[in-house]
C-alpha cells in the first residue's frame, strides 16, 4: 500500500488470495471493463493467465505485481518463466513459503520450490528474514527494472530483528551478528524465518566456546552480483566449518556450504500439524543447527 501511493503504475491483484496474501490496495478501485481506472485486479483462481496478463502489462509500461501462495508457483512458473527471459519487472508477492504455514499440510507446504525458482535465470528470489527486510526488498525491487522478482513470505509470525541492517538486503547476504572480534568459528546461514534460530543457535554456541558469524542471505541472485572481495568478507573461504538452515531442501545452498559444510532442513514433504510441532519433527531446531556446528567446527580443527 505504501508503495501504490507513490507509483501509480503499480497495479495488480492476487490469484482469489488476496487476504491471505495481504495484498488488498486500501482505497483503491477494481479495474473492469466499466472502469479502466481500477488498480485492483481480481484474477481469479488462476495463476498461470495471471501471470501472463501481467507480462503483457509489464511489456506495455506498467509496473504489475501478482500474488499467491507459494506452492502454487508450480502453476504459474511457464509465465514467470518468459517473465526473466524478457527481462520484465513483474513483482511476484509469494506467501505461506514453507512448512512454516502448518496444518494445511504437504500438498499446500512448499518444499523445493526455492531451488526450483532459484534456477530460473535472471529471476531475483528474496525470502526475508523479518519486517524490516521485508521493506527493503520491496525497496530495493522497486527501484529497478531489469528483471523480474519473487518475494518469497511467511504466513507464521517472525520477530523483527534487532541486528537487521536495512541498506545491506540489497547486496544478497550480510553479516547480521559477527562472531567475538569478527573471527567466526563457524558459519550459520539462512533466509527467511531460519534466520532467528540461527541467531538463538549463536547464541548457545557461544556459551561452549564456538565463535558464529550469523548471515542473513536474502537473494542469492543480488549476492551473486556483488564484487569477489564482498562475498569473501561475507563468507570467508577460509572459514570451511558451515552450517545452512532452510525449511525446504537443500539444493541451491551447495554452493555456499562447500564439501564441508552440513545442512539442516528438509529431504521429504512436510505433514499436517502446528508449525512448532513441524520444526521439532523435522529437525529444524536450534538443537540440530548448534549440533551441526559442532560438527563442522570439530572436523574442520
Amino acid at each position: 500500500n505504501a508503495a501504490t501511493r507513490g507509483i501509480p503504475w503499480l497495479l495488480g491483484g492476487s490469484a482469489d488470495l488476496a487476504p491471505s496474501n495481504m495484498t488488498a490496495l486500501d482505497g483503491e478501485s477494481d479495474f473492469s471493463s466499466g472502469n479502466y481506472a481500477g488498480r485492483v485486479f481480481h484474477f481469479g483462481i488462476r495463476e498461470h493467465a495471471m501471470a501472463a496478463i501481467a507480462n503483457g502489462m509489464a511489456l506495455g509500461g506498467l509496473r504489475p505485481f501478482v500474488a499467491t501462495f507459494f506452492v502454487f508457483t508450480d502453476y504459474l512458473r511457464p509465465s514467470m518463466r518468459l517473465a526473466a527471459m524478457m527481462r520484465l519487472p513483474v513483482l511476484y508477492i509469494l506467501s505461506h513459503d514453507s512448512i512454516g504455514l502448518g496444518e494445511d499440510g504437504p500438498t499446500h507446504q512448499p518444499v523445493e520450490h526455492l531451488a526450483a525458482c532459484r534456477a530460473i535465470p535472471g529471476l531475483s528470489v528474496v525470502r526475508p528474514a523479518d519486517a524490516r527486510e521485508v521493506a527493503a526488498a520491496y525497496r530495493h525491487a522497486l527501484e529497478h527494472s531489469d528483471g523480474p522478482v519473487a518475494l518469497v513470505l511467511t504466513r507464521q509470525a517472525v520477530p523483527t530483528l534487532a541486528e537487521t541492517a536495512q541498506a545491506a538486503v540489497a547486496k544478497g547476504a550480510y553479516v547480521l551478528r559477527d562472531a567475538p572480534e569478527g573471527r567466526p568459528d563457524v558459519l550459520l546461514m539462512a533466509s527467511g524465518s531460519e534466520v532467528s534460530l540461527c541467531l538463538k543457535a549463536a547464541d548457545e554456541l557461544a556459551t561452549r566456546g564456538i565463535g558464529a558469524r550469523v548471515v542473513s542471505m536474502p537473494c542469492f541472485e543480488w549476492f551473486a552480483r556483488q564484487s569477489e572481495e564482498y562475498r569473501n568478507e561475507v563468507l570467508p573461504p577460509a572459514v570451511t566449518a558451515r552450517v545452512a538452515v532452510a525449511a525446504a531442501v537443500r539444493q541451491s545452498w551447495d554452493a555456499f556450504l562447500g564439501p564441508a559444510g552440513r545442512f539442516v532442513g528438509m529431504d521429504r514433504f512436510g505433514a499436517s500439524a502446528p508449525y512448532g510441532e513441524l520444526y521439532r519433527r523435522f529437525g529444524i531446531t536450534v538443537e540440530a543447527i548448534v549440533a551441526a556446528a559442532e560438527e563442522v567446527t570439530t572436523r574442520a580443527t
